[in-house]
């Protein structure tokens, strides 16, 4: 410790350093035993000073029993906020140099200042007198000086942020916690709150219950929009559960976790109800998230921004300067100075204007967030409802060019990988949040067709009515007065940009997701033909084979959607063939399928479907020439290919990879009385191998797991039969085909595993 490492005197020997090690030894362990020394008012003032100047203590513990002794109940507590000062003083600095050199790691011989004053019991003497009025008897409750509440926040925030254990020692303290919410209610003190709360909620072990802060709805409707932005990055905290671990939250395995977690709600879902039953909540983050800034002009403005943003930490400190700002104008005109020395000023000249677009981006990163988790929430349908009445698309649709996506971009654009916590600039966060929300909005939900405009809509009936196929039913019933504004909705938007975006950009990873979940669900023959008139076909496939791109998460991605856009879709199939019109080409897509089977499986999956549709449509003259001219189909359609399929992905998925693809070809094989000739061909390749019982005793356990999973009749079923237009009784019926105990069965696994390799009784579900 720096405090027992002081500079030592050669007069007075080890016998004073021995007496300041004491006090401090005595003061940390008070901390961990709760017995002994709490403060520094328990001790002799002549005693602190003594040691002060050879311990580096700065006259901080003598400070503190002062401040201690002018704080009583019945003093007006204005002297106690003149010591308040200068120890806020002498602990800001540590703060700041905080902030600003790359956050070192909280520790006393950086922050000697702030370490004393928490090891003095200043942290606990400044809880005491924010809630101070809460604790007396008086009917009317004293109230205190906003300036004062104001300091005390903002030490409190400095000894988090800087000295360890004091923001986890805030946070188990619940009584403080909801303490904080009220100071809320005051507009001069809401920034301070806010910030202190964000950083102990961070760290809390146990989710708060937001019915527990007392009237919060009445705390919510007092804020104005601005105070409501900054709300949501506490809110973010309150209503997210917590992350598992596991980046792909489709696997059987993530969805049978969740399944154990429904039977009752979790903390974070209350949460999210406690919200939506706030008045004009969801109203007003509409109206914050589609709401028009200033535009600013200028080809530096992006640097500035990005010059901005490496020390502005979040949307809290940027309010804390905008509102200097604002005070300083307002204060240089009523003053008579030089008017042409200030407007030459940096500060006065360029950060309003930069500060402005920059706030703006930061507030609706938060709302986006917020409104992004509730739609993916337990109370799904009244959130969307509720996005589409206040037209909230259509909002975004209109800032789409003018602020989510300018068309002037950095050259040196920095992109970043998909994880929404990487520290990355406001423009990055924006618009990687803002293509999460439209995934989770479009994703199985009829509300997706609001992502268009009306001419839009009209070509998708039109495409229908010249296929002669019924038009979908949520386009039917697709309220056209909530639809996208202008000449373009805003999945055309979208995939104008997408088109735009270098090789290895993170963002196609988002964006591709993002037009993904408008397809998913039931097959539309209509919105596949939208998409591939507007070449969306031939961007997938130049990323996948012509444009370098090595990104895994790209290509995964961009597999998916190509296999949404192909599926059961005879025209994309003969697009596919225009394009990839060379060897060379079918062989770079064949590698890039194969070099990670987990990440293309989908489209094995689509393949594999649509080539059983096609077969069983030989009448259709145009559906047999692309058979027999499509390179793709033909490849599926010999049997030797398909089995190098499935032995590869039986080989290498398990519990946490278990997809679909397996037991698509089997059930299709099963169709045509060729199971027994698929199974067979699975013990044949273990033998060959000379892993005998490896590859189908896998596969056993892993359909026990299916099972178990889908004995739970919920949404899964529905998605499984309306992606493969196969009745799930045919896939239940098939699975306990393949999982049948009798050995003389030729449909059963277990007829195809010698006796001495059988190894059935492992239990995939077990924790």
């Amino acid at each position: 410790m720096a405090t027992i490492m002081g500079s030592e005197s050669p007069c007075t020997g080890g016998k004073r350093r021995h007496c300041t090690g004491n006090i401090v030894t005595k003061f940390t362990a008070s901390k961990i035993t709760g017995q002994g020394f709490s403060r520094g008012t328990q001790l002799p003032g002549g005693l602190l000073q003594e040691r002060d100047k050879r311990a580096k203590w700065h006259g901080i513990p003598a400070l503190l029993q002062r401040l201690h002794e002018s704080s009583h109940p019945n003093s007006d507590l204005s002297q106690a906020h003149s010591f308040l000062k200068v120890l806020s003083s002498q602990l800001s600095m540590e703060a700041m140099s905080f902030v600003t050199e790359d956050r070192k790691t909280a520790q006393e011989s950086t922050f000697p200042n702030t370490y004393t004053f928490d090891l003095f019991g200043g942290v606990d003497l400044l809880v005491e007198i924010l809630m101070r009025p809460t604790l007396t008897m008086q009917k009317k409750k004293p109230n205190m000086n906003d300036d004062l509440v104001k300091d005390c926040l903002s030490v409190l925030y400095n000894c988090c942020i800087c000295t360890e254990g004091v923001t986890k020692s805030l946070a188990a303290r619940d009584d403080f916690v909801l303490f904080l919410f009220t100071l809320m209610t005051n507009k001069k003190t809401f920034l301070q709150t806010a910030t202190l709360i964000e950083d102990i909620l961070g760290v809390k072990k146990e989710m708060i219950h937001l019915e527990g802060i007392p009237n919060l709805s009445g705390l919510v409707q007092s804020f104005d929009q601005q105070q409501l932005a900054n709300f949501c990055r506490i809110l973010s905290v309150t209503i997210s559960e917590p992350d598992v671990g596991n980046d792909d939250k489709h696997t059987l395995l993530a969805k049978n976790a969740q399944q154990k977690r429904i039977a009752s709600p979790s903390r974070a879902e209350v949460n999210q109800v406690t919200l939506l039953n706030i008045p004009g909540f969801i109203e007003r983050l509409c109206k914050l998230a589609t709401r028009k800034v200033s535009e600013a002009t200028g080809a530096n403005f992006l640097q500035e921004l990005e010059d901005w943003y490496t020390w502005l930490d979040n949307a809290l400190v940027l309010d804390a300067l905008m509102q200097m700002a604002t005070e300083e104008a307002e204060q240089s005109s009523t003053e008579s100075s030089d008017e042409s020395s200030l407007a030459t000023s940096p500060l006065r000249h360029r950060l309003p204007q930069s500060m402005k677009i920059v706030h703006e981006i930061m507030y609706k990163v938060e709302v986006l967030y917020v409104l992004c988790v509730l739609l993916m929430g337990r109370q799904r349908n009244q959130v969307h409802k509720m996005l589409a009445e206040f037209r909230l698309i259509p909002g975004l649709n209109n800032l789409f060019d003018k602020l989510i996506w300018r068309k002037y971009t950095a050259s040196n654009h920095v992109v970043h990988g998909q994880n929404e916590n990487c520290d990355c600039s406001p423009e990055i966060s924006f618009k990687i949040q803002f293509l999460r929300l439209l995934q989770s909005f479009s994703d199985h939900h009829e509300n997706k067709y609001l992502l268009l405009n009306s001419q839009e809509l009209n070509e998708l009936s039109a495409i229908s009515m010249k296929a002669n196929i019924p038009e979908v039913e949520a386009l039917v019933n697709t309220d056209r007065s909530l639809v996208c504004d202008g000449k373009k909705g805003l999945l055309t938007r979208l995939l104008t940009v997408m088109k735009r975006e270098p090789p290895d950009s993170s963002f196609r990873f988002w964006q591709a997701r993002a037009v993904e979940s408008f397809l998913r669900g039931a097959t539309s023959y209509a919105d596949q033909m939208f998409l591939l008139k507007r070449g969306l076909l031939e961007h997938i496939l130049f990323c996948i084979i012509d444009s370098g791109c090595t990104s895994r998460d790209v290509l995964q991605s961009y597999f998916d959607l190509l296999g949404e856009l192909m599926k059961f879709n005879i025209d994309a199939f003969k697009r596919f063939n225009k394009y990839v019109n060379t060897p060379e080409k079918f062989q770079t897509f064949l590698t890039q399928i194969n070099s990670s089977l987990v990440d293309s499986n989908m489209l094995v999956r689509c393949i594999t479907l649509s080539l059983d549709r096609f077969e069983s449509q030989t009448e259709d003259v145009k559906v047999v020439e692309v058979l027999s001219e499509c390179c793709l189909l033909s490849y599926m359609a010999k049997v030797e290919n398909r089995l190098a399929f499935l032995f590869r992905l039986v080989n290498i998925i398990n519990v946490q990879t278990l997809t679909q693809v397996c037991l698509v070809v089997l059930m299709l094989a099963r169709r045509k009385a060729k199971l027994p000739f698929y199974l067979n061909a699975l013990r044949e390749k273990e033998y060959a191998e000379k892993y005998p019982g490896c590859l189908l005793n896998n596969f056993h356990n892993l359909l026990r797991f299916w099972q178990r999973h889908y004995l739970n009749k919920d949404k899964d079923s529905t998605c499984l039969e309306n992606s493969s237009c196969i009745p799930f009784s045919y896939w239940k019926e098939t699975v306990s085909v393949l999982l049948g105990s009798d050995r003389t069965s030729l449909c059963a696994i277990a007829s195809y595993i010698d006796e001495p390799y059988m190894d059935l009784d492992k239990d995939l579900l077990e924790d």
